[in-house]
């Protein structure tokens, strides 16, 4: 009978109760990314966030370095270490549901004036346990548990980062490499302007200097572009070395054309999906450790009860030759009454922290769904403008031989024309480029916005 009521009394206390996930906002997180008040409903969740990353990145070498980058990244490395210090910090509070077994042995010789010494000896052995009644060392093992879960999340979020960010370093290698061969053709194209001009200046009347000059800084301009994209390389590739653990060096890489990346999302954002993200689950694991800490800071207020049993080999100072078995047993309660307000203070400090941590997922919670809506419209404006930019170099392209074509065949076009429409097919090819990687960069945002990289 007074067993049930004691279970009954723990129960009403809460002290073995277990986490429950509290209600947070996250309905209606994901905005769509072409209505203007539109809300991306829920229809499909496993798809596109749950891809694991050597399905959506398909190229071979891109492969190989996220591999590496896997192996070597000194982040991720670090980060193992830590989940394994957290797993020792939970078997020790595992072990402390044994009790604690001490081995001290003890001699002494002992003698007074002329009297013959006396040696006495102890071999005792003692055994100690705290009975967690209370639920103190229960919730302990159960907030180191929450603790290791979260330490895992941040191994998962920060192997996610680093694939995201060994795949945008690639794929803005890619783009400078398409930018590269396209002004490495516009520098080709003002040269060939600059000679004609010369040629024209020197055998046709009406052309002055002032086209050659125009003409010759135009070509002189182009290779400062490419001047630039030589030294962005450089610094994208000593990048990409230091983030897969490896000295500055060449990066192997395949070509932007042939990239493949899904077009098509899953049309919908719920909870459950976010739950891929690392930092949003390990955010709840957070406060799910500071539940059973503030169930812990509860426990205090209640007796700790211990057990301690001591066997002794012992010849008692000297009177017992040869020594004997002494057998001991003691049990203690410890009722806290005042501690100087210390016990009330750490359950404030524990209930506000758990305020906090809730204050945290939930703007974690809403971080995730803002970075998922962010990634989706960038997407889409990126294809759009995509669209117009492959239009807008079809035109000039066009652009660009009638305008030379007129330049020989009649002195109505002038120098300015020529060097104004290569300027605009430059400026735009190079824009069409940005939109290709803009796109590539969206769907790798999107994957890591959603958490997929964790796979």
């Amino acid at each position: 009978m007074s067993i049930a009521a004691c279970s009954l009394l723990l129960a009403s206390c809460g002290l073995y109760n277990k986490y429950d996930r509290p209600e947070v906002v996250a309905d209606g997180i994901v905005r769509d990314p072409v209505a203007p008040n539109g809300v991306l409903q829920s229809t499909d969740t496993a798809s596109f966030g749950n891809l694991p990353w050597r399905q959506l990145f398909t190229d071979p070498q891109l492969q190989a370095i996220i591999e590496q980058g896997l192996e070597k990244n000194p982040d991720l490395l670090n980060a193992a270490l830590n989940v394994q210090i957290v797993n020792e910090a939970l078997k020790c509070a595992r072990l402390a549901f044994l009790p604690s077994v001490v081995f001290s042995p003890q001699g002494t010789i002992t003698k007074f004036s002329d009297n013959p010494s006396t040696k006495s000896y102890q071999l005792p052995l003692t055994a100690s346990w705290n009975v967690d009644l209370f639920g103190n060392l229960l919730n302990a093992k159960r907030s180191a548990q929450m603790q290791l879960i979260a330490t895992q999340d941040y191994q998962t979020a920060v192997k996610c980062n680093i694939v995201s960010g060994i795949a945008n370093l690639y794929y803005t290698l890619l783009m400078l490499d398409r930018q590269m061969e396209i002004v490495s053709d516009m520098e080709q194209l003002t040269k060939d302007t600059w000679d004609k001009m010369k040629f024209m200046h020197e055998n046709r009347i009406g052309y002055r200097s002032t086209a050659v000059q125009s003409a010759e800084a135009a070509y002189y301009s182009v290779q400062a572009k490419k001047v630039d994209l030589v030294r962005q390389i450089r610094e994208m590739e000593n990048s990409l070395s230091l983030l897969i653990g490896q000295p500055a060096q060449t990066i192997q890489r395949g070509k932007l054309a042939d990239q493949s990346l899904p077009s098509t999302f899953a049309t919908g954002v719920s909870i459950d999906l976010l739950n891929n993200r690392a930092d949003v689950h390990a955010a709840e694991m957070a406060l799910a450790q500071c539940f059973y800490d503030v169930q812990q800071a509860r426990s205090r207020f209640y007796p700790s009860i211990t057990l301690t049993g001591t066997g002794a080999f012992t010849n008692n100072n000297g009177l017992v030759n040869p020594g004997k078995m002494l057998w001991s047993a003691v049990a203690s309660l410890v009722q806290p009454i005042f501690q100087h307000g210390q016990i009330v203070a750490g359950l404030k400090v524990a209930q506000m922290q758990y305020e906090q941590k809730f204050n945290t997922w939930q703007n974690t919670v809403l971080k995730a769904g803002n970075e998922v809506s962010n990634a989706l419209v960038s997407y889409n404006s990126s294809a759009e403008k995509g669209e117009l930019d492959s239009k807008r170099v079809a035109v000039l392209l066009k652009n660009v031989e009638d305008t030379k074509k007129l330049m020989e065949s009649s002195s109505n076009t002038t120098y300015l024309e020529v060097i104004s429409a290569q300027s605009n097919l430059l400026n735009a090819e190079i824009d069409e480029v940005t939109d290709q990687f803009n796109k590539m960069q969206a769907v790798v945002n999107l994957y890591q916005a959603l958490g997929g990289g964790a796979k």
